[in-house]
């Protein structure tokens, strides 16, 4: 039964005589412009709306299409650019030009593409949900794992190896007598997380390249971080760096309200960045949903749920995955823009009363699990989100909701980033609480000396900042000589080890092994120092300016200079 409009308010529509649908069920308004049902009142739906709603009148027809919003998954997904509602920017160009027209609908994915499958198990094999039926080369590097969907499990009747669209079927299981027929393409509802096994304890780093990340507040595959920051301080700029450079095997990147010149360098420059690990494209195991901040704001609301969809998609074939929010603040805008529209009581700053909820509901989903099936497949998703707190002010709800909620926190500075020290993460306000997590495989794969070196670095950092403060009111002469070389020591832990070029090709990225010898240059100069000064030296005796130049110019060495590339298992 169709309804019909009764109120349009913005992205939000109002439709009556819907007494049959459900909550989050999908419609079709107009004949052409894709809702979602936010709220139900004995028949009528309130409904938000995916695109512009400009022309919509009292009386226009809404056609329920009896179910959520599923993001299609199959072969093509990896390398594919699409909006927040899953639909392939790329062929929307194509179609519409540079402005997309409005209920142009299109498959998330190419049904006339041919793809190569390679069966994995024969007929007579019992199966369950998850087991992988084959495998179809994504690309030169992402090989895409077939898995038997949810709820169907059985005796394998017919399977083939061949040629296949996705729609094709490749295998056929029996159900206790009812034959079920299983495609390369599946679909799921965004909203609904992905069942899984078991969810583990994340104990290894996800290793980024970026030394004030990987040495002072470390990540954990399976793990969840925040970056909030002011404007300019460098948020989108570091996620770009996580993104090229993080040891995942699949990246899924949510442009979510961000400007659109900032989705522009990433669609322009990740085609032409090399990954260093295979020598392929970035591109080929990247995967971008793109909802900018002049598209409808309805749409943002729901990227986050596709992006974190394909995330767990790749996490069930053993994948690691690494899942890139930016920024949920404006998720949360979004959120808050469709609740006043709804008129629900409001919250702290007209955030709805669920805010914290929904942050919490979004990053539970990220982990390191067992997948479904029959094997101990292991796969993780990395979640790490942008934060974009107005005027730098943690204390605002979406600040606090996040923090709530992740383990890491990367606090960005606009004053570190002012005086061009980048990656600007204050050394003071951010923290982790993977470190320790993770004692065994820094013992193993680096050294037993790295997380006391670690230690005695952020203990440095925060003697320096109290000494900064005597400093300003009597002077550097009136320190005693020890605190002279706590002070040169952080400032060379500063500029020598946390300051970072991204246009350096020998800076950019630096291996675990390569940051704690750097790291373990300077504390041993400071060790060295401090016990000639505690056996009577003066401090300037202890300053050595060719030590210092060299232990400057270490991060610019190669890493095959510095031994970076003989880690075990990295």
């Amino acid at each position: 039964m169709n309804g019909r409009i009764i109120k349009v308010s913005g992205p939000l529509v109002v439709a009556e005589n819907m007494p049959d649908v459900k909550m989050f069920d999908t419609v079709l308004v107009a004949g052409k412009l894709i809702g979602e049902i936010l709220e139900l009142r004995k028949d009528r739906a309130s409904i938000q709306v995916y695109e512009e709603t400009g022309g919509l009148r009292v009386g226009d027809e809404v056609t329920p299409l009896g179910g959520p919003m599923c993001m299609e998954l199959a072969p093509g997904i990896v390398g594919g650019i699409f909006d927040g509602t899953g639909r392939p920017l790329d062929r929307l160009y194509k179609q519409s030009g540079s402005r997309i027209l409005r209920g142009v609908h299109l498959d998330s994915l190419d049904r006339e593409r041919i793809w190569d499958f390679t069966a994995r198990v024969k007929a007579g094999e019992v199966l369950q949900p998850g087991d992988i039926l084959g495998v179809v080369r994504e690309n030169e590097i992402i090989e895409h794992r077939i898995m038997v969907p949810a709820g169907i499990g059985g005796t394998v009747t017919k399977i083939t190896s061949g040629k296949y669209k996705i729609t094709d079927t490749i295998a056929e299981i029996d159900m206790n007598g009812t034959a079920a027929s299983v495609s390369m393409l599946q679909k799921w509802p965004v909203r609904i997380a992905r069942p899984i096994r078991e969810k583990l304890n994340p104990t290894v780093p996800l290793i980024t390249g970026q030394r004030v990340i990987d040495t002072l507040f470390p990540i954990a595959k399976g793990g969840t971080a925040a970056i909030p920051g002011p404007f300019g301080s460098g948020k989108t700029v570091i996620q770009h760096q996580l993104a090229k450079w993080a040891d995942a095997d699949v990246v899924v990147y949510v442009g979510c309200g961000e400007r659109g010149n900032e989705m522009t360098d990433v669609l322009n420059e990740f085609p032409h960045l090399i990954d260093a690990r295979n020598g392929h494209p970035l591109m080929k195991r990247t995967i971008l949903i793109a909802n900018t901040s002049d598209m409808p704001v309805a749409a943002r609301e729901a990227s986050i749920y596709t992006g974190i969809t394909i995330a767990e998609y790749f996490r069930d074939m053993g994948y690691n995955v690494a899942l890139m929010a930016d920024s949920t603040s404006r998720w949360a805008e979004a959120l808050r823009e469709m609740s006043g529209r709804l008129e629900e009581m409001p919250g702290e700053e007209g955030y709805p009363a669920y805010l914290a909820s929904r942050f919490a509901e979004f990053y539970e989903r990220a982990g390191t699990v067992k997948t479904l099936g029959g094997t101990d497949r292991l796969g993780s998703i990395t979640a790490i989100g942008a934060v974009s707190p107005p005027g730098g002010d943690l204390s605002e709800p979406v600040s606090q909701a996040t923090l709530r909620t992740v383990k890491v926190f990367w606090g960005l500075s606009s004053a570190l980033a002012y005086k061009r020290h980048l990656p600007a993460v204050d050394w003071l306000v951010s923290y982790s609480l993977y470190a320790d997590k993770m004692t065994e495989w820094y013992n193993e794969n680096i050294s037993p000396e790295f997380l006391p070196l670690r230690t005695q670095a952020m203990k440095l950092l925060q003697e320096d900042a109290g000494l900064e403060e005597i400093v300003r009111l009597i002077g550097i002469d009136s320190l005693a000589d020890k605190d002279k070389l706590i002070m040169d020591t952080a400032k060379s832990i500063r500029e020598d080890f946390l300051i970072q070029n991204a246009f350096s090709d020998a800076d950019t990225y630096t291996s675990p092994v390569k940051q704690f010898k750097i790291l373990k240059a300077i504390l041993d100069y400071h060790n060295e120092s401090n016990a000639a000064i505690a056996g009577g030296a003066e401090y300037y005796s202890t300053i050595k300016p060719q030590v210092k130049e060299t232990i400057s110019r270490m991060k610019y060495l190669p890493e095959d200079e510095t031994g970076g590339n003989n880690a075990k298992g990295i």
